[in-house]
């Protein structure tokens, strides 16, 4: 009996269970990733670097290899790479529309006073100056 093919004809069961195989491995580094990132940091390389490097590489190369195998994004017409363009264009506009108002603690008609304090509660936390100068031996008589 022949082995089941997809619609494309290109590959077998064999592959599939493959390609699942490549993405258990691939789950299991994104997991381990940031309980070892602590054990093995070194030089330049910091924990939190191996981290986002497990984090977001690993998950980058699982969703390549979904969309490219699974979704048989490689047998649609070509249209469907402009669609794709156009939603990862549109994300960006949006990001870039909306960063401005969430990562800034004020705008011009609000202000974001939990974060402002949290803010300013962790760099007294740290010994540091909210407002940007020394908190040793600084006149706070002066602002």
């Amino acid at each position: 009996m022949a082995e089941h093919q997809d619609h494309a004809g290109d590959h077998g069961q064999a592959f599939y269970v493959k390609i699942w195989a490549i993405l258990l491995v691939l789950l299991i580094l994104s997991v381990l990733g940031p309980i070892i990132a602590p054990h093995v940091a070194f030089g330049f390389l910091e924990a939190w670097m191996i981290t986002l490097m497990t984090a977001f590489g690993i998950a980058l190369v699982k969703a390549y290899l979904v969309a490219a195998n699974f979704m048989h994004l490689n047998v649609e017409k070509k249209y469907i790479s402009y669609l794709l363009a156009t939603m990862l264009m549109l994300m960006l506009l949006f990001f870039a529309g909306t960063a401005p108002d969430v990562m800034e603690h004020k705008g011009q008609n609000w202000e974001n006073v939990a974060a402002a304090a949290e803010v300013e509660r962790a760099l007294e936390a740290e010994g540091k100056d909210p407002h940007g100068e020394h908190a040793e031996g600084h006149d706070d008589a002066a602002h």
